[in-house]
């Protein structure tokens, strides 16, 4: 009897020591195969609290959800610096307008030396349309009314070595006048967050607020509450100059987009992109971009600039290049030839 036992006794341990064996096994090839997945991804972006800072989140949870190892921080920061940094492998992606990737290839300020070795991973907003608001009490209602008359207006931009600045720039040039201009009338252009910017004009320290965004824009429609608001269009002449200086295109903010603007308005938009550098690895961006589709349901709950989006949308980067992985992946999905 004893003699049994002990033969059943080597039998079971034989049998759990297989099994353990076997579960060790698994285990070491979930776990291998969950770290072959991860990856280390630092995004720039925007502003903290800002649209940027929102959706480049949201594209890290992605990856998480994806890759479950997968280390991603959100580091905020400026478009030409995130193009900069995208550039020279200090980050592994950007947020920045597809329109100042392109002044950046060729080397245009506010860039010192062509960056040729940026692409685009997805297109994130189509309708980042310069929108230009004015206090009412300012009494302005063009952009010639400031030039004619020479006005002190007290302008906010927004952060210097963004597209958004540029163009606010741009938009007094494109009617024959420089910020420069307007602090030899008495005026001033401030730099700031639009955030910022919205708050100076709620205190009444800011005229004119120009930004390029989504319609109808939360902010706005949020400041519209507090601040008598006007929104001034562009015209003809000065959307031609805009469109063949700086790349955008024509778009009409229709009437009624926000209560206090009841015609349509004539404008300009660029479009926002994700960027890598061509050193990322094609695996590593296809890895991206299939973490993006497969879960393009969050993506389109985590910001109202995203719900917007179809799958297909995210390919739209021109006037940049896909990434070749980014490419691939999105050639896998059936989204392009």
């Amino acid at each position: 009897m004893n003699a049994n036992r002990r033969v059943f006794a080597a039998r079971a341990t034989r049998t759990l020591g297989a099994t353990l064996l076997a579960l060790a096994a698994s285990a070491a090839l979930s776990i291998a195969h969950a770290q072959a997945g991860a990856m280390k991804v630092t995004l720039a972006g925007g502003s903290v609290g800002g649209a940027w800072s929102a959706i480049g989140n949201a594209i890290g949870e992605t990856l998480r959800k994806e890759y479950t190892s997968t280390s991603f921080t959100y580091e905020p920061g400026r478009e030409a610096g995130n193009l900069q940094l995208v550039s020279s492998g200090k980050v592994e992606l950007g947020i920045a307008h597809a329109q100042l990737a392109k002044q950046a290839a060729a080397g245009v300020d506010p860039f010192k030396a062509p960056l040729t070795n940026v692409r685009a991973i997805a297109m994130i907003d189509p309708e980042a349309a310069v929108q230009i608001f004015a206090h009412k009490n300012s009494g302005i209602t063009s952009i010639e009314q400031i030039r004619d008359k020479k006005m002190p207006v007290r302008v906010a931009l927004n952060s210097k070595g963004t597209l958004m600045a540029i163009t606010g720039e741009q938009v007094f040039e494109a009617y024959g006048f420089s910020v420069k201009d307007i602090a030899s009338w008495g005026g001033r252009v401030d730099y700031v967050a639009y955030n910022n910017g919205l708050a100076s004009m709620k205190n009444g320290q800011i005229d004119l607020i120009i930004n390029m965004l989504a319609f109808p824009a939360g902010q706005v429609t949020n400041a519209a509450r507090d601040i008598p608001l006007a929104m001034i269009g562009l015209s003809p002449d000065a959307i031609g100059k805009l469109n063949g200086k700086l790349g955008t295109e024509s778009i009409d903010v229709p009437a009624g987009t926000y209560d206090f603007a009841p015609q349509k308005v004539n404008t300009v938009r660029g479009s926002v992109v994700v960027v890598a550098s061509t050193d990322m690895k094609d695996e590593d961006a296809a890895r991206i971009v299939s973490a993006m589709l497969k879960h393009f349901d969050f993506l389109q709950k985590s910001h109202a600039t995203l719900a917007r989006l179809t799958p297909a949308s995210l390919t739209q980067v021109a006037p940049l290049q896909l990434h070749p992985g980014a490419a691939a992946a999105y050639r896998k999905a059936g989204l392009i030839k």
